[in-house]
């Protein structure tokens, strides 16, 4: 049996382009400077973002990690939301290793953070009691609060509001093409404003790793050398960049389709009485819903039955799931997925 995996975009395989491409791939020693291919997926997602310079890292996690110890010295701190991905998963990597404080504020339902709340957590900076404020971290496509988007408009607004406080603003920008294809802008319209941006190749752009860094040629100097502290200097990673090359070439415009999809599986969703979908579902290529205490199952037990119909997921929280659409899955994918959400809600 098949089984369709909506666990999330990160399970995502590469395209037979892409592993030609890896297969053909010239490489050099990238510690070195001189891997062609991924100094050429730099300058791409560097172009793709407005920015100056990018820097090809493994994961997200270290995208963020390298961009806020490049921004912030030990004892300073950063504003995020509380349902941030770099607060709840990325293994509290800028304590431990940077000695960067951070500040947790409630997010609105757009993902964004207000201002009165930002205003209200800033330090003043003469009192030797508090840390200092450096940063202001946002997350574009917000996972946790749903993959919802924050416009151009907003993502302006809180920039100009930390700049003028002196204030540094990055952005996990993990789904970022996600967040434009949905709004119909470039990407550099969402990322014009803030100091740099960190954007995911191996989500719904299928590549098989790496996450891509971008900012002022200064800030990505200063970057590379965290890079190689937390052992992320890759040598022929060219074999890499080649996935990520054709992911930025070719499989932006298609996320499209993976929101579609995921619209036509909310609404086969709202059709079934004991689940309740979140309002405003899907922003993106994630569908959030819950079930009905009168259901009996445990969360565990409702992965199992529904493995055994041939779908993968798993619960975000207790009692609550999340669906992902990608690149791999099909209409045929939803139809399966809305057939075994029947059956197993107990309407066949």
């Amino acid at each position: 049996m098949r089984l369709v995996d909506f666990r999330s975009d990160t399970v995502t395989q590469p395209t037979p382009a892409m592993r030609e491409a890896m297969a053909k791939a010239v490489v050099g020693d990238d510690v070195y400077h001189d891997d062609p291919t991924v100094n050429a997926l730099q300058e791409l997602a560097a172009a793709k973002v407005g920015k100056e310079a990018g820097l090809f890292v493994p994961s997200g996690t270290m995208g963020n990690l390298a961009a806020i110890l490049a921004h912030c010295g030990r004892g300073d701190e950063v504003i995020m939301g509380k349902h941030s991905h770099t607060f709840l998963y990325e293994g509290g990597g800028i304590s431990t290793l940077g000695g960067i404080h951070s500040s947790q504020i409630p997010e609105l339902p757009d993902g964004s953070l207000d201002l009165n709340e930002v205003e209200a957590n800033i330090r003043p900076p003469e009192d030797d009691h508090e840390p200092v404020t450096r940063l202001i971290e946002i997350e574009n496509t917000h996972n946790r609060c749903g993959g919802v988007y924050q416009t151009p408009e907003t993502v302006r607004r809180l920039a100009d509001f930390a700049h003028a406080r002196g204030l540094i603003v990055h952005m996990d920008g993990a789904r970022l093409f996600n967040s434009a294809v949905a709004q119909k802008v470039d990407a550099h319209a969402l990322t014009a404003a803030v100091d740099s941006v960190t954007f995911c190749l191996s989500k719904g752009l299928c590549a098989p790793v790496g996450s891509v860094l971008c900012g002022s040629r200064e800030f990505i100097a200063h970057a590379r050398k965290i890079r190689k502290h937390l052992g992320g200097g890759m040598r022929q990673a060219g074999i890499l960049a080649a996935a990520g090359i054709v992911a930025l070439e070719t499989m932006v415009e298609r996320l499209v389709d993976d929101h579609a999809r995921a619209a036509r599986l909310a609404e086969g969703i709202q059709k079934i009485p004991s689940l309740r979908l979140w309002p405003g579902m899907p922003a993106t290529n994630m569908v959030f819903f819950d079930f009905s205490p009168q259901i009996q199952f445990s969360d565990h037990e409702i992965e199992q039955k529904m493995e055994q119909r041939g779908v993968l997921m798993h619960a975000s929280n207790p009692r609550r799931f999340r669906l992902v659409t990608h690149y791999w899955i099909d209409d045929a994918a939803v139809a399966t997925t809305l057939s075994a959400l029947n059956e197993v809600f107990g309407l066949q």
